[in-house]
């Protein structure tokens, strides 16, 4: 067993309650939050914890066909207590799209306040629903699957089936019930660990390109969960075996780094080319999607895109890029016409004609020696998370994930298509190194 805890809050609720000051300004910080709760167990507690969230007199309580023997049937029960409860199960294996989110805000249009049962897409799906109708809401998590429990923001697949992120609202209150996270089936918090485990890759994506294009950057997500992420790769081991403790390190660092939205607005610290290959998949893999979960894919994309950005780093004279090649139609033929249209709409926000190549070109080459010095203080060794994946019950390649190697390399080569942020993706595709590097990393 890993060695417990004393209190799995600490920071955490000095944050919410406004003690911890933001580095950037000084001030105290400001999150959404009445309260953030991370305990060994809640059992019997649920009223108790809620209640001071004053959701109203009618809650419905969501959970799906896959917690609700978890947690949901107990939550709904013990929140009898405070008033009219209405118990909403949706069917396992759903999805956060556009017609879920309507189906929620059916379901539950006469309640006050919803309250969610679960992780992943039942956690952002309510929060969505919530976000359009103005409900506040609050959230039960069942697994440590997801660092989206305190984003406020939604990862949502719109009706046309492109997959973005949207703003949203942050939940009430958020109760981590450590024991029943560390029940559930390990592989979900091996995705959990996965999801962050793109800290060092997405914060190297994040500084490059603040350095080369100006863009917005802060660090303070970072200074957050720079205590954390050691001890919770040192427990990694402990998830395999349903312990309470790597499970309470685990929550730590994904609550930690949801909270860093909260003081940037965006979610960029934890988001970056790996999840873009992540999304790329769940968009075009088609029935040759193997039904792997997003924290499993960016786990897996994290070891590839940190194995990228080491080559990229190792060398001593900076990679040269070409203008970028991006063609309306090659879109269009790629992935129909309305998603194509929006692709290449978000790509060429970002890419480069002659001059703006060579212009990137002079000032990479003039900045090269100074960046890469900066970005090794970023870098996690690819070896050790690799190691930490493994030790988690994780995959860590495509292989392991049952994703046909075509679709995997597909990913990796496109997937700086679906949004418009700047990745060592981009960086290696246009200097002409990724397709080299796709044909030698072990998938």
């Amino acid at each position: 067993m890993t060695e417990a805890m004393r209190d799995w809050n600490q920071l955490i609720s000095d944050v919410v309650d406004g003690r911890w000051a933001d580095p950037e300004t000084g001030k105290p910080a400001q999150v959404p939050f009445k309260t953030i709760l991370l305990a060994d167990t809640l059992d019997g507690g649920a009223a108790d914890v809620t209640a001071p969230l004053k959701l109203g007199k009618r809650i419905a309580v969501v959970s799906d066909a896959n917690t609700v023997e978890a947690m949901g049937r107990r939550v709904a029960r013990e929140l009898q207590a405070l008033g009219t409860i209405d118990e909403i199960v949706m069917p396992g294996n759903m999805e956060c799209d556009e017609p879920t989110i309507a189906l929620v805000q059916e379901k539950t249009r006469h309640a006050d306040a919803l309250i969610a049962v679960g992780s992943g897409a039942l956690s952002d799906t309510c929060k969505f629903a919530t976000f359009k109708d103005g409900r506040p809401y609050a959230t039960f998590g069942t697994a440590a699957s997801m660092n989206g429990y305190a984003a406020s923001t939604a990862s949502v697949t719109l009706a046309n089936g492109y997959k973005t992120s949207l703003p949203a609202h942050a939940p009430q209150g958020i109760f981590l019930d450590l024991k029943v996270s560390a029940d559930a089936p390990t592989w979900l918090s091996a995705a959990g660990l996965g999801d962050c485990l793109c800290r060092s890759t997405a914060q190297i994506d994040w500084w490059a390109s603040h350095r080369l294009f100006g863009t917005f950057y802060s660090p303070v997500p970072y200074v957050l969960q720079k205590d954390d992420e050691a001890p919770m790769l040192k427990a990694a081991s402990g998830l395999a075996k349903h312990d309470v403790a790597a499970n309470g390190y685990l929550h730590r660092v994904l609550t930690l780094c949801g909270l860093g939205v909260c003081f940037t607005g965006i979610s960029h610290h934890g988001s970056m080319g790996e999840h873009q290959v992540s999304h790329w998949i769940d968009m075009f893999a088609g029935p040759a999607h193997p039904g792997t979960t997003h924290g499993q894919q960016v786990g897996v994309a994290s070891l590839a895109i940190a194995r990228l950005q080491s080559e990229l780093l190792k060398l001593d004279k900076a990679p040269k890029i070409k203008p970028t090649h991006i063609d309306e139609a090659e879109f269009i033929d790629r992935y129909g016409r309305e998603i194509g249209s929006m692709c290449y709409a978000e790509a060429k926000k970002k890419a480069f004609d002659r001059k703006g190549a060579d212009e990137f070109n002079a000032k990479l080459a003039d900045l090269w020696p100074q960046l890469r010095e900066e970005l090794k203080a970023f870098v996690m060794d690819p070896a050790e998370m690799e190691r930490a994946l493994k030790a988690a019950g994780g995959p860590v390649t495509a292989t392991d994930m049952n994703l046909p190697r075509k679709i995997w390399r597909d990913a990796m080569k496109y997937a700086r298509d679906v949004r418009n942020r700047w990745s060592f993706l981009d960086l290696a595709d246009d200097a002409g190194l990724l397709d080299d590097f796709l044909s030698r990393d072990p998938q």
